[in-house]
């Protein structure tokens, strides 16, 4: 009897500790977790301590008749009833030629939001990621079901990696230290993720939504200077622009739009191209504000990761493929590639849904497929130069894109 009292006692006191430590985890560890990344003026989408979208908050709502928390919960133990995806996607690694033409612009799908983007002599990366993980935590977290369309070794020399926000599968710090160690590229980012990349010895030019920098600053020379390259392989003859988008950041859940989040319009001698990074519609003003900086020969569009419960179109964070058909027509580009799909599970739609989803959402539109077809993974896109798209017989079944799952 002795021997239970003890037992039962000592269980007490573990116990004891146990409700303790997660007492004292729940006052230290989110103070712990949160960094300041930024500290700058107030302006129309910084109140100070966080960013913010001026157009709207991004809200995560639980399915229909679901609480947030039980979503959660489903989603973490795997019981969401989510259409299966397939456990791995054969692909065909690229093997990029070291340049573009001069006046070329060539385009090499890598995975997720990862392109290869060769132009005029420059060799361009948007949000690069190799590892195989998409997570804080490895194993732990999102695998992906497709290897990158570009082996590590067979990628040409890097000039220019732009990076949207902070996201793990955005902001791949693994790949991103191998690039620098190998390259030495020039990385424009927005404002607070430079400083995540500086822990880890990467320098980088942060800057606010609207603010540009030129090829010639970012190395070092005037930042207007006239540049004249006897050879145009790495010239750096280019300019970039950071543009709004609609999204949020965060690496650990209590540092949440610590760093802002940016779309990118990036000018070379064979035209413009634009990144959309990650986002949801918000206002849809913001494809209007890239174009001004004159006309798009490429761009990069999310498709994916738009479905969090059956029948949903689209979510506040990620445009779905009737709104990305929206931006491609806003932005006025000739050309787009659409990415952010059938590489890192995410969401609840099926592996196919995103491109199967948007040709429907193009023959809504009246717009020829040619003009924002899917690319497999590690397929190369010579993108044709700048015409202006025209828009043909529209033929529209809704009730076909509804029912796609």
């Amino acid at each position: 009897m002795g021997r239970l009292v003890s037992i039962a006692r000592g269980a007490g006191i573990a116990l004891l500790f146990l409700i303790v430590a997660l007492c004292l985890a729940v006052t230290i560890i989110p103070p712990f977790l949160d960094r300041i990344y930024y500290q700058g003026p107030v302006s129309r989408h910084y109140d100070g301590a966080h960013f913010f979208n001026p157009d709207g908050v991004i809200d995560l709502p639980a399915p229909p008749g679901a609480s947030r928390q039980g979503f959660i919960a489903r989603w973490l133990l795997g019981h969401d009833d989510r259409p299966p995806w397939p456990v791995a996607i054969a692909v065909k690694p690229a093997r990029p030629a070291p340049f573009a033409a001069p006046r070329g612009m060539v385009a090499t799908w890598v995975g997720h939001a990862t392109v290869l983007v060769q132009a005029a002599g420059l060799n361009i990366l948007t949000d690069p990621i190799w590892s195989d993980y998409a997570s804080p935590l490895p194993p732990l977290g999102p695998k992906r079901v497709a290897q990158p369309g570009i082996r590590f070794d067979d990628l040409p020399k890097i000039d220019l990696i732009v990076l949207s926000h902070n996201h793990y599968d955005h902001m791949d710090l693994p790949t991103l230290k191998r690039l620098w160690e190998r390259d030495r590229p020039k990385i424009v980012t927005s404002l607070g993720n430079d400083a995540i990349l500086k822990a880890q010895g990467i320098p980088a030019t942060a800057l606010d939504w609207g603010q540009s920098v030129s090829g010639a600053a970012l190395n070092g020379l005037a930042p207007h200077a006239v540049i004249q390259c006897g050879n145009y392989e790495h010239c750096p003859d280019y300019q970039v622009h950071v543009t709004r988008n609609h999204h949020w950041g965060s690496r650990w859940g209590t540092d949440r739009n610590r760093a802002l989040w940016s779309s990118f319009v990036i000018e070379t001698r064979a035209g413009n191209i634009f990144f959309a990074g990650d986002t949801g519609a918000g206002d849809m003003g913001w494809p209007i504000e890239a174009r001004r900086y004159g006309p798009i020969r490429l761009a990069l569009i999310p498709i994916g990761a738009f479905r969090f419960w059956k029948g949903q179109m689209q979510s506040d964070a990620h445009i779905g493929p009737v709104q990305a058909v929206e931006v491609f027509r806003r932005l006025g580009a000739s050309t787009a590639i659409p990415i952010h799909w059938g590489t890192f599970r995410l969401s609840y739609e099926q592996w196919d849904t995103p491109p199967r989803m948007l040709e429907l959402a193009l023959r809504c539109a009246g717009i020829e497929r040619r003009r924002f077809a899917p690319l497999r993974i590690g397929q190369s896109l010579l993108v044709p130069g700048f015409s202006p798209v025209p828009i043909g017989r529209k033929s529209c079944d809704e009730r076909a894109i509804r029912a796609l799952e």
